[in-house]
């Protein structure tokens, strides 16, 4: 009886502050600052079996309601995969399905999540994401979901300061056959991705010489690839020359070169990339840049771009909300910042 008392007190207090909540509700209106917070909460609840009740989909169309969920990625909308996503992980996982297949769209489904809880600065439920995604993209034997699985793990150890551990999980997973023999672009675009991200932790380890050495050859990649599709849409927003480019922007002030950081975005025409996603990340780097470098305007300015691009996501994600902030206490403020101030949900 009292076990059964504790069960309903912890339902009530949940329904107060999570998915049962009435402003939670589907259909109620969800300010963009608080969309990561639930974007997490949702997430959270439905990884740890606890969300709402799967949808009765047929497995069929989990496929297309996960294309979905990456079309709503790469627009930025938040808001709409706080209310889509954790329902469609619930309901995959309900579905039973064991096959190589049913594994794959798990994995695929556990990838965007953890890219999305790296948005959101979740590192915690991140690193539960990225193993599910490996373990399961393991047992349905596809390479170029392991290897999706190992950048995000990369990305992860990183975030953790694990320098040697990232760049071995990054660049191993580059050298793997599969991937290294050349005989499918997919997977040579893949490749391109992981040595990427090898380079961003060289960045951060400020190791400029290595981290200029890994980006151009990520880049040799790309332009090998140029000339076909754009390839892994789904996968970092795809290895083309403008996105190798655009991780250069970041490379480069993560080093600590802000100049060489600031040369790098001027080679970039934003309408080139391929998803909105994508630009508001140009825009969200060309931020910090200036930032580092002591250029308030030109800071708030590219805020503001990015704001145009995605504002769901300029309003939601810390990394930006922390910008804001640092602009709001380091200098004289204006009616543009405080605006922008307070629909990120910063007072």
């Amino acid at each position: 009886m009292r076990r059964r008392q504790l069960l309903t007190n912890l339902a009530i207090t949940a329904a107060a502050v999570g998915t049962g909540s009435p402003l939670l509700r589907s259909g109620d209106p969800v300010s963009e600052a608080d969309a990561g917070v639930l974007l997490v909460t949702r997430v959270r609840d439905a990884m740890l079996g606890l969300g709402p009740a799967p949808a009765e989909v047929p497995t069929e169309q989990l496929g297309a309601a996960l294309a979905v969920a990456h079309a709503d990625f790469h627009a930025c909308r938040h808001v709409r995969l706080a209310e889509r996503l954790p329902l469609l992980l619930a309901t995959a996982h309900a579905a039973g399905d064991t096959t190589a297949d049913g594994a794959a769209l798990l994995a695929e489904i556990y990838t965007l999540i953890t890219r999305l809880l790296v948005k959101m600065d979740d590192q915690q439920l991140g690193w539960m994401a990225a193993d599910r995604a490996r373990v399961l993209a393991a047992g349905a034997e596809r390479p170029l979901l392991v290897a999706e699985a190992a950048r995000q793990l990369a990305d992860l150890a990183r975030k953790a300061g694990w320098y040697d551990q990232a760049m071995t999980i990054a660049l191993s997973a580059a050298d793997h056959p599969a991937l290294a023999d050349g005989s499918d672009a997919r997977n040579t675009a893949q490749r391109g991705l992981l040595i990427q991200s090898a380079a961003y932790t060289a960045a951060h380890r400020s190791d400029r010489a290595g981290m200029r050495e890994l980006t151009d050859e990520a880049a040799a990649i790309a332009a090998r690839l140029a000339s076909g599709p754009v390839l892994l849409r789904d996968h970092g927003g795809g290895l083309t020359p403008t996105t190798v480019q655009l991780h250069r922007v970041s490379a480069e002030y993560a080093a600590g070169d802000v100049g060489a950081a600031l040369t790098a975005a001027r080679r970039v025409r934003p309408a080139s990339l391929p998803t909105t996603e994508r630009r508001a990340r140009y825009f969200t780097d060309l931020a910090r840049a200036h930032g580092l470098s002591g250029g308030r305007d030109q800071c708030l300015a590219a805020l503001l771009a990015a704001e145009r691009q995605a504002p769901q996501e300029t309003h939601a994600r810390p990394a930006v909300r922390d910008l804001v902030q640092s602009l709001l206490i380091s200098g004289r403020t204006s009616a543009e910042l405080r605006g922008l101030a307070l629909r990120c949900g910063i007072s």
